[in-house]
């Protein structure tokens, strides 16, 4: 037989035939065969295919049964996807609402000249009577709307959502899924945690969704988001958990979870459910250069939300648990130099005075490993459960000091904001007040006022009379370690680098450019208070502390600096 050749075209079709099959049989879960259609009339004989032979045909040996003529085939469909969520969708969708709100702002002056028509446009009289119009309305004010997402969590008329949707609101509606629509005033909100409660008054009980726990979340697990996108009430979106304790610089407070399922614009205080149809998140941020879902999306996790939002409930306000004291972040030098195998915990650099913990059961230098029961696995941690714990708890925390894990009892105060910090008089360089565990930027004294440089270059004159308790005969002679020109303080050094009365220990006088202590940011003017949790006194002090560290094996000096207005600080130093 010659071998036959078949058109692309044909071949073409051939091919999507197929695929046409092949879809049947993935929709049905049946395959069936396709066959050729009847071309005669039921009962009729259909004519015999003609034939060279003349003669009575010859009996026709049995056909072989044709695959088209048997029963249908059943085919096993694999599962291509998660089951339907219509039937948890349908549930929830009634107890989320869209949120819009309307606040007046005035119009701004100075907006530069109006835009006029061409001359001798038909609508000039027209274009320009509306722009001269509205020349003459300056000053005035104008309504500015935003629409959100919430969700009720209480029947009586209690809904969550973001602090950011209804920031600044005159006016605060809630629209509900059967198209219902009631004002809203609001209960409590919190800008730490971009939170907010708002109250309605319903005739009837609404329809309400409860908590869940975040914390039983695995990334990978199907979740569900529902809210108002674009003005689009009602949208359903889901997607898998892609991530857990996210920081995204936010607050003080970050633990988003990041999840996939599609979040846009207007989803903002909208729900993120679990596949119980329990609230285990709050959509509040999405990372995204055009403005839509790109498929990272974050939300608050219910495990920090529910004690927020029960307290904006009850107070209309929060009660956060206060420690007291100052932390930086525990780097692989400082875990070094305090013989810690990795670099874990909060550094404590400074307690404040008439804190919880001013009573000595917290030390600058400590390193706070657990508190109340919880690994402290780095330094956003401690202010995250600090803030969760209630006011006046008695909370066990384990500390690393002098190189031993000890375990010290707490009695937390309550954070009272920006108030506690004032009060004490002894607030953080940046004026921040996270939780009671107040965090120094690293680089707060970077903008320290100087000395003249001429000052700077040479060590300040002693005067002994002004250091009593100074042993060491050679105490006033500057010594070189790590890089530092060091030197005792006294009257004229304190005036040289405005250092104030209440800062005690040796005072840096030069910095040797490019040194390990220079690339760590010490700088004239600092003044090392401790040498790996011990009190320097001298100059000398300070060498033989370093020179001890060495002989241990000791690759990094921890060295206490205060600034020249007594904020602290814990550096670690490799030691050449």
């Amino acid at each position: 037989m010659a071998p036959t050749n078949r058109s692309p075209f044909r071949r073409t079709l051939a091919l999507m035939a197929s695929a046409a099959i092949l879809a049947h049989a993935g929709m049905n879960g049946v395959a069936y065969a396709q066959t050729p259609p009847e071309t005669t009339a039921p009962g009729a004989t259909a004519p015999a295919p003609a034939t060279p032979e003349t003669a009575a045909p010859a009996p026709t040996p049995p056909a072989p049964a044709a695959p088209e003529q048997t029963a249908p085939i059943q085919a096993a469909v694999p599962n291509t996807g998660p089951a339907s969520v219509a039937d948890l969708a349908e549930g929830l969708l009634d107890a989320v609402v869209n949120i819009s709100t309307s606040q007046k702002v005035k119009d701004d002056e100075g907006a530069g000249p109006a835009p006029r028509a061409p001359d001798g446009s038909p609508f000039q009289e027209f274009f320009n009577d509306f722009f001269n119009k509205q020349q003459g309305n300056k000053g005035g004010n104008h309504n500015v709307s935003s629409l959100g997402s919430g969700f009720v969590i209480d029947p009586a008329g209690y809904i969550v959502t973001n602090n950011h949707v209804i920031e600044g609101a005159d006016d605060i509606e809630i629209n509900f899924a059967n198209g219902s629509k009631l004002k809203a005033k609001l209960i409590g909100t919190d800008t730490k945690t971009d939170l907010s409660v708002l109250k309605v008054e319903p005739k009837t009980p609404l329809k309400s969704v409860k908590f869940g726990d975040s914390s039983e979340m695995r990334i990978g697990d199907w979740v569900m988001a529902i809210g108002n996108p674009f003005g689009f009430g009602g949208s359903v979106t889901v997607g898998i958990i892609s991530g857990r304790g996210r920081n995204i610089n936010a607050g003080p407070y970050d633990n988003f979870i990041q999840t996939d399922a599609a979040i846009n614009k207007g989803n903002s205080g909208g729900p993120l459910f679990n596949m119980k149809g329990e609230v285990i998140g709050i959509n509040t941020a999405i990372i995204s250069p055009s403005g839509g879902s790109i498929g990272i999306g974050f939300s608050v996790p219910s495990e920090l939300a529910s004690g927020v939002v029960e307290q904006l409930r009850q107070y209309g306000e929060t009660r956060r648990g206060w420690l007291g004291v100052r932390i930086q972040p525990v780097t692989d030098d400082i875990a070094d130099s305090l013989g810690l195998d990795t670099a874990k915990g909060a550094l404590v650099a400074g307690v404040i005075k008439g804190g919880p913990v001013d009573d000595g059961s917290i030390k600058a230098g400590d390193v706070i490993l657990k508190f109340d029961g919880k690994t402290v696995s780095e330094m956003r941690d401690l202010p995250r459960v600090v803030a969760e714990s209630t006011v006046g708890k008695e909370v066990d925390v384990v500390v690393l000091r002098d190189g031993k894990e000890q375990t010290v009892k707490v009695k937390l105060g309550r954070l009272e904001d920006s108030d506690q910090a004032a009060a004490s008089g002894d607030s953080a360089p940046d004026g921040s007040q996270d939780d009671g565990v107040i965090t120094p930027d690293p680089g707060e004294n970077n903008d320290m006022d100087q000395p003249d440089s001429g000052d700077q270059a040479k060590p300040a004159p002693d005067a002994p009379d002004q250091h009593k308790g100074q042993v060491l005969p050679d105490a006033a002679t500057p010594k070189n370690v790590l890089g530092l020109s060091l030197s005792l303080l006294s009257a004229e050094t304190r005036k040289a680098f405005g250092i104030a009365e209440s800062v005690d220990g040796v005072v840096v006088t030069e910095v040797t450019p490019g040194s390990a202590s220079a690339e760590k940011g010490l700088k004239p003017g600092d003044v090392i208070v401790e040498v790996a949790q011990e009190f320097m006194k001298s100059p000398d002090a300070v060498a033989a502390k370093v020179q001890a560290l060495k002989q241990e094996g000791r690759r990094n000096a921890q060295l206490m600096i205060a600034s020249a207005n007594g904020d602290l600080r814990f550096v670690a130093v490799p030691m050449e």
